[in-house]
């Protein structure tokens, strides 16, 4: 299964002017007081934090790819995190779900910190991800790919298939989860046989299988259709309605719609963190990443 690990250091075609000068500038100007003021902020008063970052780098060799995340997640709110291409986005992914370890700083999950544990261990300890490609079993049906994530939860193997079948409980929760998905006319189908959108849709409901508190996805919407979008964003909202999450997304117009708070991150740095409306506003933000100021 391969898995994108190590993003651009340098950032691509995020620019190597005002997307630079924004990233550097953020740990002594405005972006200072973004990340040790905005990023810390509750949206409501007595609000728990589920899922926080402090400090956290991460280097390859010589090369600096996160430099200094502090960041604190709200139970129950949806946090997008945008950026530029090589901006260090799916980095913070791997080092929040236990791909990688950081360099240095903590991962605190429910009060306790996380960094350095395996991705399993993390997963039952309440937090699942998904990927920036599709990884599901194509040679399985929808079912089976669902009824492995429940396996998980269980801590069951996939080789019990003659005594999993006869567990009434766990065939349950895998048809639930397939009409939560939209997916029941499916159920038999090879996965691999879905379509884009479908697929997309089967590896959030494997992400959810776990029936975790917090939730990390990373550019669901890639690839999909205007129409698919719609309908992939109905869908998140409805299965993450009691859950956190923490989405990646290059479409401004999910992100400003889905999300409760925003941030933003540029050369392995949050310059700021807020509403839509005020990462819409934030003239920073523009000259980063948004490039021009973005209609309300």
């Amino acid at each position: 299964m391969n898995v994108p690990i190590v993003e651009n250091a340098a950032g691509n075609a995020a620019g190597n002017t005002a997307g630079h000068a924004a990233g550097n500038a953020a740990g002594s100007t405005a972006g200072h007081a973004a990340r040790n003021g905005a990023a810390a902020r509750n949206p409501a008063a007595g609000a728990r934090t589920v899922l926080e970052l402090a400090g956290v780098h991460k280097s390859f060799g010589e090369t600096e790819i996160i430099r200094g995340v502090d960041l604190a997640l709200i139970e129950g709110e949806r946090h997008a995190i945008i950026g530029p291409n090589g901006a260090g986005k799916s980095t913070l992914f791997h080092l929040i779900s236990g791909q990688l370890q950081p360099t240095r700083g903590t991962i605190t999950l429910d009060g306790r910190q996380i960094q350095g544990l395996e991705p399993r261990v993390i997963n039952r300890m309440g937090l699942a991800r998904s990927f920036q490609i599709t990884n599901i079993f194509p040679g399985h049906s929808v079912f089976e790919n669902l009824r492995f994530g429940i396996l998980r939860r269980y801590g069951l193997q996939y080789n019990f298939w003659r005594r999993v079948a006869r567990v009434r409980r766990i065939t349950e929760e895998t048809e639930q989860l397939l009409e939560e998905l939209r997916l029941l006319k499916s159920r038999d189908v090879l996965a691999g046989e879905l379509s884009y959108s479908e697929q997309r849709s089967l590896e959030i409901g494997m992400a959810l299988a776990s029936d975790p508190r917090v939730v990390l996805l990373d550019e669901p919407m890639a690839g999909m259709s205007r129409e698919e979008t719609d309908y992939t964003v109905g869908l998140i909202r409805q299965l993450t309605a009691r859950r956190t999450l923490m989405i990646v997304e290059h479409d401004m117009d999910v992100v400003f719609s889905l999300s409760d708070r925003v941030s933003v991150l540029v050369y392995g740095q949050i310059i700021a963190t807020g509403t839509p409306d005020e990462i819409r506003a934030n003239r920073q933000v523009q000259e980063a990443y948004l490039g021009t100021e973005v209609s309300v």
